[in-house]
């Protein structure tokens, strides 16, 4: 049996399975009840900021700099050195959860005004109002982020990842309960304060699990901790690090809020979209294989042949999952579109405008997700520096590309201004690539090239080929005599189950054991 598939992913990917499916439904309940209207914008874009430092603090930058220094004592057996240090992170990280709260709230307007310079009068000052709501529960989610860390270090992956489920249950909650007869405003402000809440239950349900594993805990500071040093030391530009590959969807949000009303709803709800198999696929594996990278890397040059082997296992299995993902975005992103988001004031044209943006962000989904398990190896040689070189390199293409894309373009080609918002998607997607490259090269410096792939790759996209053209010829049957979930079924499942023929007959094992036939582990 291949030792490289004892991990946790399967957990990480069912925990955030869970996690994103409760966020789609989050979204499509606020896309019936706001469709792509002011307060839609407007929640959407102070949304951005719980969704930022969630990403940041619960994905990448505590994972990065906390499990390994806290692993490594583990695998030493110095128990009581690692429970201090996980106190002493606690500690640090209490307290500037309390300082960053009150900056939030204080300095609301200016915030508003960066990352929305295209708002102004009501939407503005609707704005303002929703993120002075949210800054509290960033706080909840960041110390939420300290438990994830604690429990994936004792692989107990599916509790921290699932956990969210109840955030945005608190949001959806929130949103029907909201009055019926009130005006829109006054849904997203109930919708904001569910969020607070739920932030609250998700820091909740993850304590009783972290204080059985860590047994008389105490927050501190941490002062004269070498593994707090060592830490802090990764944290700053690890920090850097997430924090510049985050910018990419407020820079996506600033540009947004230049375009015509809705965009920059529309782009958030293709980036839910996206962001799932980034999660599922991506994030899962990379999370997962992060112990197990932290020990491999412990033994210096002798474990990159190690390094290199689940890197590999890695990109075969992110590969399998979001090739044929990226075929269904381009192709049937429309009928993706309509499932998930189309109803009450959510409408067929807005769910083909989403399509368009959600295409944009195709193009780079698979570099983005080998992107995270390269980034992992990084983290695991402890090198935060070099991802935050090629992070910084990829946004500021981005921010380049994407400008030009979502205002000059249009005008140029005499376009409705909101078509831009599809350019600023292409640009990202473009930029991941490049990001993507520059860590493949870099790596393959310090740990040695990759293997010869083979033809495992041309195989993956002659399947999801096979299938979208299969999709396609589905969807031109179908017409519109179906509605939107009818009609993803009649044209979704002949691509999934033709995606999986096809690439267990081109002898693909993970697609012929999904199948129930008998193959060799790769």
């Amino acid at each position: 049996m291949n030792p490289f598939r004892q991990g946790g992913a399967p957990l990480v990917a069912a925990g955030i399975f869970l996690s994103r499916l409760a966020g789609l439904v989050r979204q499509r309940v606020l896309s019936h009840y706001l469709g792509l209207s002011l307060p839609a914008d407007a929640f959407n874009q102070a949304f951005r900021i719980p969704n930022f430092l969630q990403n940041l603090f619960g994905e990448g930058v505590l994972s990065a700099s906390f499990i390994p220094a806290y692993s490594r004592l583990r695998a030493q057996g110095k128990e009581d050195e690692a429970r201090r240090l996980a106190g002493a992170v606690l500690g640090i990280l209490s307290v500037a959860v309390a300082v960053l709260v009150a900056l939030g709230i204080t300095t609301a307007p200016w915030l508003v005004t960066i990352l929305a310079p295209g708002f102004h009068g009501a939407k503005r000052d609707l704005t303002i109002e929703l993120v002075r709501i949210l800054f509290p529960g960033i706080g909840l989610l960041v110390l939420s982020a300290w438990c994830l860390s604690i429990l994936n270090s004792h692989r107990r992956f599916f509790l921290s990842y699932s956990a969210p489920v109840l955030w945005n249950f608190a949001i959806i909650l929130a949103t029907v309960m909201a009055p019926a007869t009130g005006p829109l405003t006054t849904v997203v402000l109930w919708v904001a304060w569910g969020a607070v809440a739920g932030g609250a239950l998700q820091l909740l349900v993850q304590l009783p699990s972290v204080l059985r594993l860590l047994p008389g805990i105490r927050p501190g500071l941490g002062q004269g901790n070498a593994g707090v040093r060592a830490v802090l030391g990764n944290f700053f530009p690890a920090f850097v690090t997430r924090g510049v590959t985050q910018i990419s969807a407020f820079v996506d949000g600033i540009l947004a809020s230049l375009l015509p009303l809705g965009a920059v709803t529309a782009i958030a709800n293709a980036q839910t979209l996206y962001t799932l198999p980034v999660s599922l696929f991506g994030m899962s594996i990379a999370a997962a294989e992060l112990p197990e990278l932290s020990a491999a890397a412990v033994a210096g040059s002798e474990g990159h042949a190690a390094l290199r082997a689940r890197l590999e296992d890695g990109r075969r299995r992110v590969g399998f999952f979001v090739v044929p993902t990226v075929v269904a975005f381009l192709l049937l992103g429309e009928v993706v579109a309509a499932l998930f988001f189309q109803s009450g004031l959510f409408t067929a044209a807005d769910s083909y405008y989403v399509w368009l943006i959600l295409a944009g962000s195709a193009i780079g989904l698979l570099a983005t997700t080998q992107g995270r398990l390269y980034n992992s190896v990084y983290f695991a040689l402890h090198d935060t520096r070099a991802p935050l070189r090629f992070a910084t390199i990829r946004v500021a293409l981005s921010i380049m590309l994407g400008y030009l894309a979502a205002v000059p373009l249009p005008r140029l080609l005499e376009l409705n201004p909101r078509w831009g918002a599809v350019g600023i998607t292409v640009a990202g997607g473009v930029s991941g690539w490049v990001e993507f490259l520059l860590l493949k090269r870099g790596l393959a410096a310090r740990i040695g090239p990759e293997a010869p792939r083979g033809s495992y790759p041309g195989l993956l996209w002659l399947a999801a080929l096979a299938a979208g053209l299969v999709g396609w010829l589905a969807l031109t049957l179908a017409g519109s005599r179906f509605g939107p979930i009818a009609r993803a079924a009649v044209v979704l499942t002949p691509f999934g189950l033709t995606y999986l023929l096809v690439a267990a007959l081109a002898g693909i094992p993970l697609a012929r054991r999904m199948l129930g036939r008998a193959g060799p582990r790769p």
